[in-house]
């Protein structure tokens, strides 16, 4: 069995109460009202005198009313018969019931007139779901009359009573639409996702039922929905108006028991009659003021204080401090929501910040190593061109090397240049050209006095000057045995042997 705490949402549609009224008041009225929604109007019994039949539009199907909240066709169909036997009370005050619906149906959205279900079912376009119930004379006759007055367009009461329905759902999807309240062209949000982040601009949750591209934004009821009852009020939501009433001919307030005199009857006449008047306007005036509801500060005014009660002022303020009291709770939210999601962002760029800070020193210590390896790989290559230059252009020493090496270690490229200009004189006998130059000029110098040697000593064409050498020696040897150590001529000394042999007297030493 279900429970009212089952129904995790509740919502109001409302429409203006439609009187049929009576041919007492004005005929005319009563035959266009009947034409209209008149077949909706309970068969009530003409003895019963003390019901007041009434009619009247309870809510527009696929049309969103006053507070963003919708019904389509499958809905309304599904819980219309639910309408029949609920309460009817004022003010949605479930203390103070003073009807009962009897009857549902359907009419067309504009002119009232009566649909089948048939008709409706797979309606897109708007259309209206119509309620007849009864009022009870007895539990209130002057809001009977009140309800009566509304139907005349004459009366300063027309179209002033609504009937405003509440129901009890626990699911919902949004409606999207270019800015038009009727749903059949809309745009569906059925993902639970978007739902959650669109629904904070939803009246029903405080928001203003559009969207920052200009779109408004609906909430449309779903699932297990059930009506909750009727009440009488002056603030429908909805864009539904009038309440059909089908008064008796009969007075029920004007009978009297007793019998008079005629004179005695005509003052009895008239003085019941203005105590009938005076209590009906009583009835009509506490009537009005339980029903009156202040929407502005504006609708205080020395007028209206001779009608409103202190509870529709009380009402009025408690209502404003509850619509701050929730602005204020919803604004706060939105702050804290809004600060928490600052906060989330600022962390994340924090983490980020340190992240990113840690990458630029370890990008900025890797360019940092690059450079020094550049700047010694540069510094050893110029090192190396130098050096190389060095032993290209001098002969140099590995003791020379050691020297020029220490020398240009540290030297930019403007004072090896200057280094360089120095060691031009410092090392101009041990500079490889020079050096080439001389022993060039001294193999020269050399090769002309070979030639000129062989020129001057040339050996007999038969005998080289190694047979000429040999001979001399082995004839030497011989000498040297034959002859005694003492005796030794001028003629057979070695002189005169390589003078004899090569000719010495044709030199010039």
């Amino acid at each position: 069995m279900r429970d009212m705490k089952d129904f995790k949402y509740k919502t109001s549609f409302s429409s203006l109460v439609k009187p049929l009224v009576s041919e007492e008041k004005d005929k005319y009225l009563a035959l266009a009202a009947i034409d209209r929604i008149g077949e909706f109007v309970p068969d009530i019994d003409e003895k019963n005198i003390d019901l007041l039949p009434v009619a009247f539009n309870a809510y527009v199907v696929n049309r969103a009313n006053k507070n963003g909240d919708v019904i389509d066709a499958e809905t309304a169909l599904s819980i219309s018969r639910s309408f029949i036997n609920k309460p009817i009370n004022i003010e949605h005050n479930r203390d103070k019931v003073i009807g009962v619906v009897l009857t549902a149906g359907y009419s067309e959205f504009g002119t009232d007139r009566p649909l089948s279900e048939e008709e409706v079912k797979d309606m897109e376009s708007p259309f209206n779901v119509t309620l007849g119930a009864v009022l009870w004379r007895v539990v209130n006759s002057g809001l009977a009359d009140l309800v009566e007055n509304a139907s005349d367009p004459t009366s300063e009461d027309y179209l002033k009573i609504s009937a405003s329905w509440e129901l009890g759902f626990s699911q919902y999807q949004l409606v999207i639409t270019s800015g038009d309240k009727n749903i059949q062209n809309a745009e569906r949000v059925t993902e639970e996702e978007k739902i959650t982040e669109l629904e904070e601009n939803l009246k029903s949750f405080g928001g203003t039922g559009v969207l920052e591209d200009g779109r408004h934004i609906f909430r449309q009821v779903l699932g297990d929905v059930l009506p909750l009852g009727i009440g009488l009020t002056e603030t429908p939501a909805a864009d539904v108006k009038g309440i059909l009433v089908k008064k008796d001919k009969n007075n029920f307030e004007g009978k009297s028991a007793s019998k008079s005199s005629p004179d005695e009857e005509s003052g009895e006449k008239n003085k019941s009659s203005q105590n009938i008047g005076e209590n009906v306007k009583k009835v009509y005036n506490d009537s009005e003021r339980k029903l009156m509801k202040i929407n502005s500060i504006n609708d205080i005014t020395d007028e209206s204080l001779k009608v409103l009660s202190a509870s529709a002022i009380s009402d009025y303020i408690r209502e404003e401090l509850k619509n701050a009291s929730e602005k204020f709770v919803s604004q706060k939210t939105a702050v804290e929501d809004q600060l928490g999601e600052t906060q989330e962002k600022h962390d994340a760029l924090s983490k980020d910040h340190g992240e990113m800070k840690q990458e630029l020193e370890k990008v900025q210590a890797d360019l940092e190593t690059l450079h020094k390896e550049k700047v010694a790989r540069e510094k050893e290559e110029a090192f190396n061109q130098r050096m190389s230059h060095m032993d290209e252009e001098y002969a140099l020493s590995d003791e020379d090397r050691k020297v020029i090496a220490s020398d240009i270690e540290e030297m930019d490229d403007e004072s090896f240049k200057t280094y360089s200009g120095k060691m031009q004189v410092l090392l101009k006998d041990k500079n490889k050209s020079a050096v080439a130059e001389k022993a060039a000029l001294a193999a020269e110098a050399k090769a002309s006095e070979e030639t000129k040697v062989s020129e001057v000593v040339e050996p007999e064409a038969s005998e080289t000057t190694e047979e000429v050498v040999e001979e001399i020696l082995e004839a030497e040897e011989t000498e040297n045995v034959e002859v005694p150590a003492s005796t030794v001529t001028a003629e057979h000394t070695v002189q005169d042997r390589y003078a004899n042999a090569f000719g010495l007297d044709q030199f010039d030493f």
